[in-house]
């Protein structure tokens, strides 16, 4: 069954249409609070078809990423009682509470990091604006943490440029399955490490 292959064609269909960007920015947005796919699934394709445009692409990927961000932080800081139980019954309250204990000890370098790495970023945007976390810090962790993973896959995709579609395309089935078997090491690792 190819699962991973078709999604990838219509990725790249996508990242060729003439509202791309409008489509990035709307992604980044959502994603940073509450929508579940990354935009670097929008974002590299973009900046393979178009390396000239990367660096702009990264540049709109990253401030409405922010932006969906400080929507997060107003989620959690006005009505996280309310989205609480619901984000616990959508299967977020290991996480949440993992996020809240890292901020414990870690504060704003946590949102450094999320907003760098696959964990989902979401949980701690919410997360500080529940705890109230200092808007500023978090606006510039945000900005640096994103900024640093956005750019990074504008980079690589740039220099890539559109001969990566024609390479990446033959192993797009094992990469996909490689990169959920990744997701489930990472998950397991975390929940042996609680």
């Amino acid at each position: 069954m190819k699962l991973f292959e078709p999604l990838y064609d219509r990725v790249m269909q996508w990242s060729r249409h003439r509202h791309a960007p409008r489509y990035l920015a709307t992604l980044s947005f959502a994603e940073s609070s509450f929508f579940p796919v990354p935009p670097d699934v929008m974002l590299a394709p973009m900046a393979a078809a178009r390396p000239r445009a990367a660096w702009r692409l990264a540049a709109l990927t990253t401030i409405f990423s922010v932006l969906g961000g400080l929507l997060g932080y107003l989620i959690g800081w006005a009505a996280f009682e309310w989205i609480g139980p619901w984000l616990e019954r959508w299967g977020y309250g290991a996480e949440l509470a993992q996020a809240e204990a890292w901020f414990a000890v870690w504060g704003v370098w946590v949102v450094l990091i999320a907003g760098f790495s696959p964990i989902p970023y979401k949980l701690f945007t919410v997360t500080a604006g529940a705890l109230s976390m200092a808007l500023i810090p978090f606006v510039i962790a945000s900005l640096i943490g994103r900024g640093l993973r956005f750019f990074l896959v504008a980079f690589v995709m740039a220099w890539a440029g559109p001969r990566a579609e024609q390479h990446l395309r033959p192993y797009m089935e094992r990469i996909g399955w490689a990169g959920v078997i990744v997701l489930l090491g990472a998950m397991v690792i975390v929940l042996l490490m609680e």
